[in-house]
């Protein structure tokens, strides 16, 4: 091999952790790739073919992207697009949705570059896929394209498809002929990508992909779905959060959170999220320091909404504010405690509809499994719950009420043949039911505190008061030096939970008032939201199980 061959490895992207980007050993492999390229006319023929069905090493070694605050830095303002690893999973959850023929919709936290992975995939597509018809809609047509204007979305693809080297061109392209206000037309392929603003988004006929930019900002999106809907089957969405009075946000509630490397799900909004931890150059140092900026400008609402992607920012009467569930995740290890304690499970059944089944497992105070599925028979749902079940037992409470009853015939159908894993117990949870330990305090270091059967309407009620208190305790555990606590008074959720970032919103998700007698009542589903189940599986396994039980309330 040549020396300069191996002093530029070939660019794949940045590493977990890795920031800034360095665009000369990019640059360097580029010369010499394109060096062999021109050189060998097969060699090309076959580049060609090799980036065909590799979106993600086309956009590592050939993309470029712009950023117009790294003038006056050390990086350029134009440099290679390097994905990091969320952002090559946010290509594969366009290809999951391509090959299911479904829609999907990406979360994102402000600035995490997820237009710019969307281009450069639309570039892709329009140069690799034969005939594909590609839309892109935003609120307003500055917005979708102004000449000169790298904000705009087609100044954008404009630029990439500018930077590419011409070997890739397609062949008879002539950026001036087909490169024209709000259309890329692919002269040898027959391939489109063209823009659409506002209440026209969906009017220009059928398309292989439709993106639509932040759009949960949009002024009548209802017209843009019905349009949209007879349009493409692949409809994707892509915007930070604007409060929950939107189509974006009941197409989230209505969706599934997409897992890396698995298909999508056909005949549904398969759901992807770009929290801001995800982004290399982000810590808890810049967070800090944003938050405290917008704390100082009384905008901490805004913060809210683009940064933590918090829809309920400014409802009033969270039960447990989306900060406090924050801090919790990996509180186990912020805090230096080692994890010890019962396995405590919960199952929550599906009543219907979109509704789904939610499972939940916590080891002492860590939520350390879950699982969502679709499945209307009680006695698969009840077999896959049992099934998944740690290995040590313990004790699962499930949902009693209602189409929940059939879990008790199924688990005492399993018993009797013998199929019951060892050392698991199986415990009722009825919402509705009365609080347990009626007579006990609030807070029970305080004899001043009200009785339970005075504070709280019901289980639920008390079970979400008791999940606020350790949500609020691990907060100020990790924030306030000053505080002091006990280990099983907190709660963590380990950041390699499945449907993390569900969990997350839908234990913010609840509002709390009161009823016609002055107690604690829970409402789990204020207005434009749905069940939240894997919330309620975790409400249910941080709850204290029944005295009845073989478990007790001394022991957990």
């Amino acid at each position: 091999m040549a020396k300069d061959e191996a002093e530029w490895p070939v660019p794949n992207g940045l590493a977990e952790g890795e920031w800034p980007p360095d665009p000369v050993p990019v640059y360097g492999w580029r010369q010499r790739q394109l060096s062999r390229l021109r050189a060998d006319p097969v060699l090309a023929f076959g580049a060609k073919e090799y980036y065909r069905t590799r979106p993600v090493e086309f956009i590592n070694h050939w993309v470029d992207t712009y950023d117009p605050r790294n003038a006056g830095t050390d990086l350029p303002a134009r440099l290679p697009l390097q994905l990091f690893p969320r952002q090559v999973d946010l290509v594969g959850f366009f290809m999951a949705c391509l090959k299911g023929e479904t829609g999907g919709l990406v979360e994102k936290c402000r600035d995490m570059g997820a237009t710019w992975v969307a281009v450069a995939f639309s570039v892709w597509l329009w140069l690799f896929w034969d005939g594909a018809a590609v839309g892109w809609g935003s609120r307003k047509e500055i917005l979708v394209d102004k000449i000169g204007d790298p904000d705009s979305i087609f100044q954008k693809i404009r630029m990439v498809i500018r930077g590419l080297p011409r070997e890739f061109w397609p062949d008879g392209f002539n950026p001036d002929e087909h490169m024209s206000y709000m259309k890329v037309i692919n002269p040898d392929s027959g391939a489109t990508i063209t823009g659409e603003a506002g209440d026209n988004i969906g009017r220009g006929g059928r398309k292989l992909i439709y993106f639509k930019d932040e759009s949960a900002h949009y002024e009548r999106p209802e017209l843009i779905e019905a349009a949209l809907g007879d349009n493409t089957r692949v409809p994707i969405d892509i915007s930070s959060v604007n409060g929950i009075g939107n189509v974006f946000y009941r197409r989230r509630e209505a969706g599934h959170e997409w897992q890396t490397g698995k298909p999508a799900l056909k005949g549904a909004t398969n759901v992807f999220i770009m929290d801001w931890r995800d982004h290399p150059a982000k810590d808890q140092a810049w967070y800090d320091r944003r938050k405290k900026q917008a704390q100082d400008e009384g905008l901490l609402h805004t913060f809210a909404q683009e940064v933590d992607r918090d829809y309920a920012a400014a409802v009033e009467g969270i039960v447990i504010p989306a900060d406090w569930v924050k801090a919790a995740i990996d509180a186990h290890i912020k805090l230096g405690i080692e994890v010890t304690g019962p396995h405590i499970g919960a199952l929550d059944v599906a009543d219907g509809g979109i509704d789904t089944n939610a499972t939940i497992w916590r080891h002492g105070i860590l939520l350390s499994a879950s699982d969502t599925w679709s499945e209307r028979d009680t006695g698969v749902t009840t077999r896959k719950a049992i099934a998944a079940a740690p290995p040590e037992g313990g004790a699962l409470q499930y949902d009693s009420i209602g189409v929940g009853a059939g879990v008790k015939a199924e688990a005492n159908r399993l018993a009797e043949n013998g199929d019951m894993p060892k050392g698991l117990n199986l415990v009722p949870w009825n919402a509705g039911a009365k609080v347990l330990d009626p007579d006990g305090h609030v807070e029970p270091r305080d004899r001043n505190s009200p009785l339970w059967k005075d504070f709280a309407a019901n289980l639920k009620a008390q079970a979400w008061w008791l999940a606020r208190r350790r949500f609020e305790k691990t907060y100020r555990a990790i924030h306030e030096p000053g505080f002091t606590w006990e280990p099983d008074e907190l709660v963590s959720i380990s950041s390699d939970l499945p449907h993390l970032h569900t969990l997350v919103k839908e234990l913010s998700q609840p509002t709390m008032g009161q009823s016609a007698n002055m107690k604690l009542i829970i409402n789990k589903t204020p207005d434009g939201t749905r069940s939240p189940n894997l919330a309620d599986g975790a409400i249910m396994c941080l709850h204290p199980i029944p005295p009845k039980s073989k478990y007790t309330l001394d022991n957990l």
